[in-house]
């Protein structure tokens, strides 16, 4: 896997707001995603809903690690809280659509929030939006490219010769059963384009 030298932690990441028409354009043979990066509701259902073949998620790390500096003080945690970090790929077919990079602080983890760490191959957004008390709290977006660490490990399945200039994604913190979670979700070049 192409790792530049000069690479960055992370992009830098905008109210969702803020994002103007024209700010995400198609580029060569890229679909549009702005469509997706706004989008309210559940990824996971629309992304269900847009593949006309198989869904399913593939877990590429489940551990205990620290969040990324601007993770931690959009959750609130402390430099030193860990959060269990979970990078999942949603596929349709065989091919990856959106990597999903979820973030719950320790502190997060106690009453029925404990499933979050029990999900396997089950999609987080099922958990989620399954539950009326989750509240979605903020969200931001962000256009990374190849400084970017999270670009590496959401492109991670693509050849060095296919990879893109730049990827879009969105991160959304959430409270799920009273506690703070963040759910960064990448959108990859295989994606359609939203029709709706």
């Amino acid at each position: 896997m192409f790792k530049p030298q000069n690479r960055i932690a992370e992009p830098r990441w905008i109210d969702w707001t803020r994002l103007r028409p024209g700010l995400v354009p198609p580029g060569s043979g890229r679909p549009e995603v702005a469509a997706w990066l706004r989008d309210p509701g559940s990824l996971t259902r629309a992304v269900v809903q847009a593949c006309a073949g198989d869904f399913g998620v593939v877990v590429q790390r489940q551990d205990w690690a620290r969040a990324l500096p601007s993770e931690q003080r959009w959750l609130g945690a402390s430099p030193a809280e860990r959060c269990l970090v979970r990078e999942v790929k949603l596929r349709c077919d065989d091919t990856p659509w959106v990597f999903a990079r979820t973030l719950i602080p320790a502190t997060s983890l106690r009453g029925p929030a404990r499933r979050l760490a029990r999900l396997r191959s089950r999609p987080l957004g099922a958990v989620l939006f399954a539950d009326p008390c989750t509240r979605r709290l903020g969200v931001q977006l962000a256009r990374l490219d190849a400084r970017h660490a999270l670009y590496h490990a959401a492109c991670s399945h693509l050849d060095k010769d296919r990879l893109p200039a730049a990827i879009w994604g969105r991160r959304t913190r959430f409270s799920y059963a009273g506690k703070p979670l963040l759910v960064n979700e990448i959108f990859l070049p295989a994606i359609p384009a939203r029709t709706s």
